[in-house]
């Protein structure tokens, strides 16, 4: 774990913003192998790839400031910008991202729906990176194990202290890369049209809401005693989970009419 990289003058070059950076390289570089094994889009990707990662990283940053650290940003105004100092909400990064590529595909007349289910499982690639910079940077930390096992951050990390810590950024980029599996092999059997996307949004917010259990960079409460992060994972999973089976149904009523002969 180190947080700086070297210095040019007094000026720090953070690991954090370098793995950050990677991690979006990666993703982009990651969907256009898919659409390009698909066969549609590939040319679009790098576009979509530089817009959406612009809007993630606002997005992530407000979503942060708003939803987590408000209490402290209320009255830090000017050190809203100051991403180096930790504070990226992916919930907010991915809905950012999302409708920026929404956005660029329908200016281009592009199915933004089948493109999101090509694409869809290289946002995985990047969260999981992601998760790497907030291990080097000493945030989304756990809270106290309780033993003597977990993670000891060094001194200068907001997690810094005596006890140990449980891994939670740590396991969450770990089960990204298995949700990034599952969803490879779900592309590769027969789905409906928007599946893969409606399901990314299930695993990953299961996922979420249990490992905020274990987090401890905030703990208060915002919805019915769920935290922030659980609250808007609990909506965002049944949002999915109805979309999903929309889906479903509705591939099954176009394959019956297709099949149904038309009467002369």
């Amino acid at each position: 774990m180190h947080q700086y990289l070297f210095y040019i003058g007094d000026f720090p070059i953070r690991m954090y913003g370098l793995v950050l950076c990677m991690s979006i390289f990666l993703a982009t570089g990651v969907a256009y192998f898919l659409a390009k094994q698909d066969g549609r889009w590939h040319q679009h990707v790098l576009d979509i790839g530089i817009y959406g990662g612009f809007a993630g990283l606002i997005g992530a940053r407000l979503w942060d400031v708003f939803f987590f650290d408000w209490d402290y940003y209320q009255h830090h105004l000017l050190e809203i910008p100051f991403v180096w100092q930790g504070g990226m909400a992916v919930q907010g990064g991915i809905i950012a991202g999302v409708l920026t590529g929404i956005w660029y595909c329908k200016r281009h007349n592009i199915d933004w729906v089948a493109f999101a289910d090509i694409v869809t499982p290289s946002i995985l690639i990047g969260q999981a990176v992601g998760r790497m910079a907030n291990l080097l940077n000493g945030d989304a930390f756990g809270t106290p194990t309780g033993g003597n096992f977990g993670i000891l951050y060094p001194v200068g990390t907001l997690a810094h202290g005596s006890q140990p810590l449980w891994p939670a950024e740590v396991w969450e980029g770990q089960l990204d890369v298995v949700i990034f599996a599952l969803l490879l092999i779900f592309r590769a059997c027969g789905h409906a049209r928007g599946q893969v996307m409606c399901l990314y949004v299930m695993l990953y917010s299961a996922v979420r809401f249990g490992l905020e259990m274990l987090r401890g960079d905030y703990v208060e409460p915002f919805l019915f005693g769920l935290k922030s992060a659980q609250a808007t994972s609990l909506i965002f999973f049944l949002i999915a989970l109805a979309a999903f089976i929309y889906c479903g149904v509705k591939d099954k009523k176009k394959t019956a009419a297709s099949k149904t002969p038309s009467k002369k």
